[in-house]
């Protein structure tokens, strides 16, 4: 609502109206200028003065400005996640991910070893998977600093398993670029197969479920990703012993 370099700059009067707004916003949003003036014992016009500086032509735009901020921060309801979970473990039975799991386990199966790619959450998952990979004897790595740096020769007879959510993660998307480049297969888990990372892969295993957001993270749950890390893990251990 208020941007830091706003509040420095308030005066002591200023700072005295934004101090009652921001412990009020519920409030402020349906009062009329007086009302406010009063509450805060200044003048109509002090309030004007203060709603320009926070970019608003007058008090009617300042209030609408309250209102969006409300709306966005609107407290979340969270929903119990079984009813999520079900339908993907019933999805992930259908023919179509039978054969999306084959297929990528047959590219898994050749490759010398897997690196994972994951930023935030998605990075704590690709930790996950390689040390699962690893732990079934199919040499893993994974990769979860946006920093780091894929060089052509590691890359040489590997898949890349790239895990994101939402499946546009800039720092994600720009490492399988450079992997595309040196012609690397690219296996992705994301929620949504129309995402940038789905799109540029070789093979894409969306779970869609429902997205959850709460302020600015995103708090989708995140067991289908382990089953499917898990279930492909088996598949080319599987796979491995039998060739």
């Amino acid at each position: 609502m208020f941007s830091n370099e706003q509040i420095s700059s308030f005066n002591d009067l200023e700072l005295s109206i934004y101090n009652y707004i921001s412990q009020n916003l519920e409030k402020v949003a349906y009062m009329r200028i007086r009302e406010l003036a009063d509450e805060t014992h200044v003048s109509t016009a002090t309030i004007l003065r203060f709603c320009r500086k926070n970019q608003c032509e007058g008090f009617s735009e300042f209030k609408v400005k309250i209102k969006l901020h409300l709306t966005q921060n609107k407290k979340l309801v969270l929903k119990s996640p079984h009813h999520s979970i079900y339908e993907f473990f019933e999805r992930s039975q259908s023919p179509e991910w039978q054969n999306k799991i084959q297929k990528a386990t047959q590219l898994l199966s050749k490759a010398s070893y897997v690196i994972f790619i994951g930023v935030g959450s998605s990075g704590i998952l690709a930790e996950y998977g390689a040390r699962y990979f690893s732990s079934l004897g199919i040499f893993s790595m994974y990769i979860k600093d946006p920093e780091f740096r894929v060089h052509a020769r590691v890359r040489e007879n590997s898949i890349t398993i790239a895990l994101s959510a939402s499946g546009e993660n800039p720092f994600t998307i720009s490492h399988l670029k450079q992997i595309k480049e040196g012609k690397s297969k690219i296996i992705s888990i994301t929620n949504n197969r129309q995402s940038t990372i789905a799109k540029i892969s070789d093979i894409n295993i969306p779970y869609y479920v429902t997205e959850e957001i709460y302020e600015t993270s995103n708090i989708t749950t995140q067991v289908p990703v382990l089953f499917l890390l898990e279930w492909l893990a088996r598949e080319v251990y599987k796979q491995n012993e039998t060739s």
